[in-house]
């Protein structure tokens, strides 16, 4: 049975088929100022393999299964990692030299938080962009700011591995806003300790990132707020708040079903719709 070291950072990095991101993205953990005490990469089935990969970053720990995805990949990689303390990492992203340092410190000062996220710099296609006031980050108890999109970037998140085993990890059946779903799990129950000092540079834009792979995102925020609202877990208020949300986004997604002319999707969100405003 795998002991595992509640002190000890491990970082969670999925990826397929980005070399040079994913070689920036170690580079950058090599960098840090506190290291993490493992590193495990998740190959979700690259084309290419992972020799190389081995070759120039012997430290890490590289793991490959066929392509399920990315939640996958990442609940494959808190499977075998030994740390009582879970950083996530995306493939695309880096973080800055003393982002876990800046972190674990926060962390030790603040016991009873058990997450952590920070600040971060946007890069859109090279350039840096500022993001809007809807994205601001935020610490505390913080659920009623997660329905309307996700305030919490996987990349800058060090979270304690009990909470994840009380929570469940990512849901593998969401292909993107797996995160979003995640954090609401979460934020309805504990608060988050936030550093309003961007440590982690976000890199977008690009054409395979997996947000540009879907129109009408907001399907799958919907089935996240239908499960947590199903959940029984919501205070009224946030219970208030989440059937708002809700049906402000089924809205949306049938605005764009009808525009594509889906005649089936507007049949089923608008039963879909109906029930919610039932509830």
């Amino acid at each position: 049975m795998k002991t595992i070291d509640s002190n000890k950072v491990s970082a969670v990095i999925p990826t397929r088929d980005r070399v040079t991101p994913l070689r920036r993205a170690l580079m950058s953990l090599r960098m840090q100022t506190r290291q993490a005490d493992e590193i495990i990469v998740v190959d979700d089935g690259s084309k290419g393999g992972t020799r190389w990969l081995r070759e120039e970053f012997p430290e890490i720990r590289c793991i490959e299964q066929s392509p399920r995805g990315v939640s996958a990949a990442r609940n494959r990689g808190l499977q075998e990692a030994s740390g009582g303390w879970i950083a996530f990492l995306d493939s695309d992203d880096e973080w800055l030299p003393q982002k876990l340092d800046r972190q674990i410190t926060a962390l030790q000062e603040n016991p009873d938080y058990l997450i952590c996220h920070t600040d971060e710099i946007w890069i859109r296609r090279g350039r840096r962009v500022n993001p809007k006031i809807r994205h601001e980050k935020g610490g505390g108890l913080i659920f009623q700011r997660c329905l309307p999109l996700c305030v919490i970037s996987p990349s800058s998140v060090i979270i304690r591995r009990s909470l994840l085993d009380e929570v469940g990890g990512f849901d593998e059946t969401l292909p993107v806003c797996e995160d979003y779903d995640l954090w609401l799990r979460i934020c309805c129950r504990h608060p988050v300790l936030f550093l309003q000092e961007p440590l982690v540079v976000k890199h977008g834009g690009h054409p395979d990132q997996l947000s540009k792979r879907f129109w009408g995102m907001d399907r799958f925020r919907i089935q996240a707020l239908t499960k947590i609202l199903e959940s029984g877990e919501l205070s009224p208020q946030d219970r208030q708040a989440t059937l708002d949300v809700l049906l402000q986004k089924i809205g949306v997604y049938l605005q764009g079903a009808r525009k594509r002319s889906k005649s089936r999707e507007v049949e089923v969100y608008e039963a879909i719709q109906q029930r919610v405003r039932q509830a």
